[in-house]
C-alpha cells in the first residue's frame, strides 16, 4: 500500500534536507495499512494546521453558535398602529403581512405582529360602532377643518359670530349670547339621509325649501321680525360629508353682510304664552294660502288658476275664523278677537264669490273687496290686546319687482300677516 504524501508543500524528490521537521513519512512494515490521517484545521486532533491558530478564514467560532435573527419591521409598525388606533385597517394588514414574512424568513416579532393585528381589528370594530351610533360624526364635528364649517354643530336657538361671514365659506363659528350683537341665530336644523354626496347645488335647493318652511315655527310672529333680517343656510361640504355630516343649519342673519343682529328673534312656545301661540297659529293658515298665488300676475291670463287660488283662500279664512272662535281668550282680548273673526268670515264669503265667477271683471270686483277685508290693520287691536307686535311688515320692491320687507324673511308681496 502506498503512503500518501504529508500535508503541506511537496519538495523535489531526492533533495535531502528539504522536508520540514516532523513531516517525513514513517516507514511501515510491508503489508501494513497506513495510520489514519486527520485533515489539518482548527478542529483537528493534531492541533492547528499550517494556516495558524485562527484557520484560513478568520477567528475561531465555537461549533453550533448562530447569530439571532432580526426583528420584522412590519410587525413593529403593526403594533404601533394597533395601539394608537391610527388607521386600524392598515395596522391589521401590516400584522398579517408580517406573520407571513416571519414564517418565510425565520425572523423575530411574531408576538408583536399578532398583537398589532388583534388590536387593529378591535379598533376597526370600535370605529364601526361609532359610525353606526353617530359618535364618529360627533367626534369629527369638533374639528372645523374636517366638517368645513363648525357652525353646523350649533343647535336651534343658539347665536354665533362667524369671522368669515355668512356668505361663501365660513371656516369657524364662536357661540355668543343672543342678547348681544351676533352674526347669526340658528332657527332650524335639518337632518339629511345617508347616501352619496348630493352636490352643492342640490343641497342648496333642499336648504331653501326646508329652511323657509321652518322659519315660521321659530319666529311665529312675523310682525316682530326686523326688516333687515334674512334667511341663510349652511350645508355640508364634500369633505365633511365623508365623515358623517348630514346637517343643514338654518340661520337668521342681517341682509347686510357686514352688519349684525342684536337680541333673539325666537317667538314660539318657549317665549310666548298660550293665547299668543293660539292667535299666531291661526294667522299661519291664511298666510300659507296666500303664498300659493298663481304665477300669472293678471287674472285674465289664468282665470281658472286664480279661481282655484280664491277657493283655497276662502277655505283658509273659514279655518282661521273657526280657530279664533273656539279658543277661550282673556277678558280684555275677547271682544277685539271676536270682531276680527267676524271680518274674516265676511272675507271668506267674498273670496268664495270670486272663486265662483266665470268673468275676469267680476273676479276683480270680489278680489279687491276680499283684500280690503283681510287688511292687516284690521288685526292691530286684537294683537295689542294679546301683547303681540302691532306694526305690520312693510314691503319694498326689489329691482326685479319682487316685494320683500320686514317680517317675512323675503316673502313675496302677496303675503300678509293678520
Amino acid at each position: 500500500m502506498s503512503i500518501p504524501p504529508p500535508a503541506g508543500p511537496r519538495q523535489p524528490e531526492g533533495s535531502p534536507g528539504q522536508h520540514p521537521q516532523g513531516q517525513y513519512p514513517t516507514p511501515q512494515p510491508q503489508g501494513a495499512c497506513p495510520p489514519t490521517e486527520f485533515p489539518q484545521g482548527p478542529h483537528s486532533p493534531q492541533g492547528p494546521g499550517p494556516y495558524g491558530p485562527h484557520g484560513a478564514h478568520g477567528p475561531y467560532v465555537p461549533y453550533g453558535f448562530r447569530p439571532p435573527p432580526p426583528t420584522n419591521g412590519l410587525a413593529i409598525a403593526s403594533l404601533v398602529f394597533g395601539i394608537l388606533w391610527i388607521v386600524p385597517v392598515l395596522g391589521l394588514v401590516l400584522g398579517l403581512v408580517a406573520l407571513r414574512q416571519i414564517r418565510r424568513r425565520g425572523e423575530q416579532g411574531r408576538g408583536m405582529a399578532i398583537g398589532g393585528a388583534v388590536t387593529s381589528a378591535a379598533g376597526m370594530v370600535a370605529w364601526a360602532g361609532m359610525v353606526l351610533s353617530g359618535a364618529a360624526a360627533d367626534f369629527w364635528g369638533d374639528f372645523p377643518w374636517v366638517r368645513g364649517n363648525e357652525v353646523l354643530t350649533l343647535e336651534k336657538g343658539e347665536c354665533f359670530d362667524s369671522p368669515g361671514g355668512l356668505v361663501g365659506w365660513a371656516s369657524e363659528a364662536d357661540r355668543v349670547p343672543c342678547a348681544g350683537e351676533h352674526d347669526g341665530e340658528v332657527f332650524g336644523v335639518v337632518l339629511l339621509p345617508d347616501g352619496a354626496y348630493p352636490g352643492a347645488a342640490d343641497l342648496g335647493r333642499t336648504a331653501d325649501d326646508r329652511c323657509y318652511a321652518l322659519q315660521d315655527a321659530y319666529a311665529m310672529d312675523g310682525w316682530a321680525l326686523p326688516a333687515d333680517v334674512d334667511v341663510y343656510h349652511l350645508t355640508p361640504s364634500r369633505d365633511s360629508w365623508r365623515y358623517g355630516d348630514r346637517v343643514i343649519t338654518c340661520v337668521f342673519g342681517n341682509r347686510d353682510e357686514n352688519a349684525t343682529l342684536t337680541g333673539s328673534l325666537r317667538r314660539d312656545e318657549t317665549t310666548l304664552d298660550a293665547h299668543q301661540v293660539a292667535y299666531l297659529k291661526s294667522t299661519h293658515v291664511i298666510n300659507a294660502a296666500l303664498e300659493e298665488a298663481p304665477e300669472s300676475e293678471f287674472v285674465e291670463d289664468d282665470l281658472p288658476g286664480h279661481k282655484e287660488w280664491a277657493r283655497e283662500i276662502a277655505g283658509a279664512l273659514a279655518e282661521q275664523s273657526g280657530m279664533l272662535r273656539e279658543h277661550e281668550w282673556p277678558a280684555d282680548a275677547e271682544e277685539p278677537v271676536t270682531d276680527l273673526a267676524g271680518d274674516l268670515e265676511k272675507a271668506e264669503a267674498t273670496w268664495a264669490k270670486a272663486a265662483g265667477t266665470d268673468d275676469a271683471d267680476t273676479f276683480y270686483e270680489h278680489y279687491n273687496k276680499g283684500w280690503e277685508l283681510i287688511d292687516p290693520q284690521r288685526s292691530v287691536t286684537a294683537r295689542e290686546a294679546l301683547g303681540l307686535a302691532t306694526t305690520p311688515p312693510t314691503y319694498d320692491e326689489d329691482e326685479d319687482g319682487t316685494g320683500t320687507g320686514g317680517g317675512d324673511g323675503g316673502a313675496d308681496e302677496d303675503r300678509i300677516e293678520v
